[in-house]
């Protein structure tokens, strides 16, 4: 069928709807049409002029009568969907990864905070009864204050970054070379937080500036968090006060869910980690696993709420997470990705197992308070 014919037998169809044009409509402009040929005696200028008027006018009024139809039951559909499915499996199309930009000619990280910041918020009652374990503690590099929270994700070593980088610019890899993979799935839960909880978590976040310290990461045969400017900048706040307690008891009912989504099996979570995360301009954080090392080891769920302030003022900082094979003992990217841009009020949960990273981030104004804020943390088997 060509163009004009669909067109024509879409306007028949408009026509004969009760819902676009009603009958006394249609009648209405029957006489009218008559009356201009009565009028018009015979000026044809005339009566193509006035015609054009009504063409005009009876076309806006069915696109938009069309319009609204068809939005009240797309929304309706949407209504309907969105009873019945509380988790939202973003499939995206994978992409093939490029090499990260060098971070040489990017700002160094802002300098800590005076003083080491206070202990990070382990959850202290049990968020799962009669599961929760006391949090263990880990070394800590010489001169450092002992931390009761977060271990920092650790970093691959030498021969691991090698491997991402080739794998990644790699496109003839057999499938029987892969033989374990693990997919890059993820859950996300939209509108995580009230507005009001939200409002709230963003001005603490911003009274507590200076209690932010720079970020560490572990790095393999070096005891405790280290501080690596060319793998990780940003900063870390381990005291989330009540903010702590707020994110878990939204995760505990969604937790099953989000097993079943991700196709892992149900396990009650031995303890919790959460910190929260300010991303300022030219920070990044490069391919790593949360569980990478013996003391993290247990992680088994990774989870990232984003938020920010009002409007956005940065671009960047996606969260990258890598399609990986297995390949003596240790987990190696494929170089394809699915790229998640920071959203408003978005939680976004996978397996810790997982490699991923933090694309630099671009904040003209460079204040704190314009920053990529997220909670990010940790379920341990």
């Amino acid at each position: 069928m060509r163009l004009q014919e669909a067109f024509l037998t879409l306007s028949q169809n408009f026509t004969q709807d009760e819902t676009l044009l009603s009958l006394p409509e249609r009648e209405l402009l029957a006489s009218i049409w008559r009356h201009t040929q009565q009028l018009a005696n015979g000026n044809r200028v005339e009566a193509e002029r006035v015609e054009a008027i009504l063409t005009s006018a009876l076309g806006e009024t069915l696109l938009q009568r069309i319009s609204s139809t068809i939005g009240s039951r797309a929304l309706e559909e949407i209504k309907q969907q969105s009873s019945h499915q509380h988790f939202s499996d973003m499939t995206r199309v994978p992409h093939v990864a490029s090499p990260p930009p060098s971070p040489a000619t990017g700002p160094r990280p802002p300098s800590p905070s005076p003083g080491p910041g206070p202990g990070a918020k382990v959850a202290d009652k049990p968020l799962w009864p009669d599961t929760l374990t006391a949090p263990s503690t880990s070394p800590r590099s010489p001169g450092q204050a002992p931390a009761t929270g977060p271990r920092p994700p650790s970093a691959p070593g030498p021969k691991q970054v090698e491997k991402i980088q080739r794998v990644a610019s790699d496109s003839s890899l057999a499938v029987e070379d892969k033989p374990e993979m693990l997919c890059a799935r993820y859950v996300a839960l939209h509108e995580f937080l009230a507005p009001e909880e939200l409002q709230n978590l963003t001005r603490y976040v911003l009274a507590h500036e200076e209690s932010f310290q720079v970020s560490e990461v572990i790095s393999p045969g070096v005891a405790g968090g280290v501080i690596d400017p060319e793998y990780r900048r940003s900063r870390v706040l381990l005291d989330l006060g009540e903010y702590s307690d707020l994110i878990l008891s939204r995760l505990q009912p969604a937790l099953p869910g989000v097993l079943e989504n991700l196709g892992m099996q149900p396990f009650p979570p031995s303890r919790v980690e959460s910190q929260i995360t300010a991303s300022n301009h030219g920070d990044f954080f490069r391919h790593h696993r949360d569980n990478a090392e013996e003391e993290i080891a247990t992680r088994e769920i990774t989870f990232v709420y984003f938020f920010h302030r009002e409007p956005k003022a940065f671009d960047g900082g996606e969260l990258r997470l890598y399609d990986a094979y297995r390949e003596s003992g240790a987990w190696c990217s494929t170089g394809d990705y699915r790229a998640i841009v920071p959203e408003q009020n978005q939680m976004i949960l996978f397996h810790s197992s997982l490699l991923h990273e933090i694309t630099p981030v671009v904040c003209p104004s460079q204040a704190f308070a314009d920053s990529r804020f997220t909670v990010n943390g940790w379920l341990h088997r």
